[in-house]
């Protein structure tokens, strides 16, 4: 097989020799050699096909898998693309475009005095200092570029700040209104589509009808309708039908975020859940994404349900001396009940252990799941999930539990996620292609960010190209930064 769309002499920029690509589409895995220009695969070939081009840059890739760059279909990054733009924890992951403004809330828009009660503030973005709108928050990404790409969700628990006098109730009609505004220009600029995050108090005193009035201006414009249900406990099949019934009333395709079922009493409960959504994915348009980890993370709660298992303190803004350790040894110390300790360490945020192994693997495992970290980059020991997410998915649950093909591994995590959010350039590995490519080593790649030590880059990632610039070699970012913000196909 060979491919090309430019002259056989040209000069590429890298000429990435004798790997074996595995391409974002779950076909069977073929030798190739990959050549890059000017930020695109302008050729693939057989082994050797490629050995008369002259090339700038040559990556010896034998014994090692070539693919598409991997698309982060869940994340908290808005401002850590600015604030840490080498983005050593999603490049030294194969990661190269993080979705960003995930449950609800995004950095745009902002203004001036509003308000910002949890889980907004894990923003880290004061309204004074953030994006008045989106058009403003991908300029400066352009200016000054981040290592990866940035595909952005506005969030309707930021645009109930922006607008609403209180938030404890739902929006007045005129409200939605000049929330709908909001929700026009963001997608003017090349926003993906619009999230929530009716599990949180700001936005939980939204009604349904308020969301779909908000979310009308995605109809006919191709944007998402991503969402961290309202709850995924005992009601969890009740949210999933508000969650459809959202996504035929404004006609889009749905995301359900971190799918999980949780806590103890609802284990197991993924085999009825899946049903659900798979039946549903036969007359309307549903995706959905998930983290192999039995913990999550969130902003401090005290509901008993989430503290009936293990809980580690992230940060805490009034007692950070706290940070990293467990709320069980907390209270203890401090002669309190957990739901009491945790009310004093608020604001913050804690990881919190509330799922079954079983869940998260039937979860993964099922065919249109796709991979998302939902990580949160805040702390010296944040979730695993920041740092571990996408060498985990192919080191431990494909290599080692076989719980899917490195074929299908792959394409859940750049293929899939390309289709689900309309990123018509990304994600496959084929000519005319952007120059997002991962090498990794099959028999090597595995997470090695712990609990316990949870900044740690995986082992077996050789090589991360984002727009045909390297942004991971040999074990270290490069400081190369040729990330850009992602437009939805057909924005204005």
């Amino acid at each position: 097989m060979s491919d090309t769309d430019r002259a056989d002499d040209a000069p590429l920029d890298w000429l990435i020799r004798g790997g074996t690509v595995i391409d974002g589409t779950k076909a069977p895995r073929f030798d190739a050699d990959v050549g890059i220009a000017g930020g695109r695969i302008v050729a693939l070939g057989a082994p050797g096909s490629l050995d008369g081009r002259v090339a700038r840059e040559v990556l010896d890739a034998r014994g090692r898998i070539v693919a598409p760059g991997f698309i982060d279909s869940h994340t908290h990054d808005d401002r850590a693309v600015q604030t840490h733009p080498d983005m050593a924890f999603k490049v030294s992951q194969g990661v190269t475009t993080v979705i960003t403004g995930n449950c609800g809330i995004s950095v745009a828009p902002m203004r001036p005095g509003m308000p910002q009660p949890s889980p907004l503030d894990l923003m880290q973005v004061t309204p004074e200092e953030g994006p008045a709108d989106f058009e403003a928050y991908f300029q400066a990404l352009r200016r000054e570029p981040s290592a990866v790409n940035v595909g952005a969700l506005v969030g309707h628990t930021t645009l109930r700040a922006h607008t609403m006098a209180a938030l404890d109730r739902a929006a007045t009609t005129e409200e939605v209104r000049a929330m709908q505004q909001l929700v026009r220009a963001a997608l003017d600029a090349g926003v993906l589509g619009l999230s929530t995050g009716t599990y949180y108090p700001p936005a939980a005193a939204a009604t349904p009808e308020e969301i779909i009035e908000v979310a009308r201006p995605l109809t006919g414009t191709g944007a998402v309708y991503a969402t961290h249900m309202r709850t995924e406990s005992h009601g969890i099949t009740e949210a999933i039908d508000e969650t459809l019934r959202i996504g035929r009333e404004l006609d889009c395709r749905v995301v359900i975020s971190h799918h999980k079922v949780m806590p103890r009493a609802n284990w197991g409960r993924s085999v009825q859940t899946l049903k659900q959504i798979g039946d549903a994915m036969a007359c309307q348009c549903v995706s959905l994404d998930c983290y192999p980890y039995v913990a999550g993370s969130t902003m401090i709660r005290t509901d008993p349900e989430m503290l009936s298992g293990r809980v580690i303190i992230v940060t805490s803004v009034p007692h950070p001396e706290c940070n990293g350790r467990d709320l069980a040894d907390i209270a203890a110390e401090w002669g309190v009940a957990p739901e009491v300790a945790a009310a004093r360490l608020q604001p913050g945020s804690a990881i919190y252990f509330t799922m079954d192994e079983a869940d998260v693997q039937r979860i993964l495992a099922f065919e249109p799941s796709m991979i998302g970290s939902d990580g949160i980059p805040l702390g010296d020991k944040p979730h695993p999930r920041l740092w571990g997410t996408f060498p985990r998915v192919l080191g431990h649950y494909s290599r080692r539990l076989n719980l899917f093909p490195l074929e299908t591994a792959v394409w859940k995590m750049s293929g899939l996620t390309a289709r689900n959010f309309g990123l018509a350039d990304r994600g496959t590995l084929a000519v005319g292609q952007a120059a997002d490519v991962v090498v990794f080593d099959p028999d090597r790649i595995i997470d090695r960010a712990t609990f316990e030590d949870p900044a740690q880059p995986a082992e077996g990632i050789d090589a991360v190209l984002v727009n045909g610039v390297p942004a991971w070699r040999d074990g270290r970012t490069t400081g190369q930064r040729a990330g850009r913000p992602l437009r939805r196909a057909g924005a204005r």
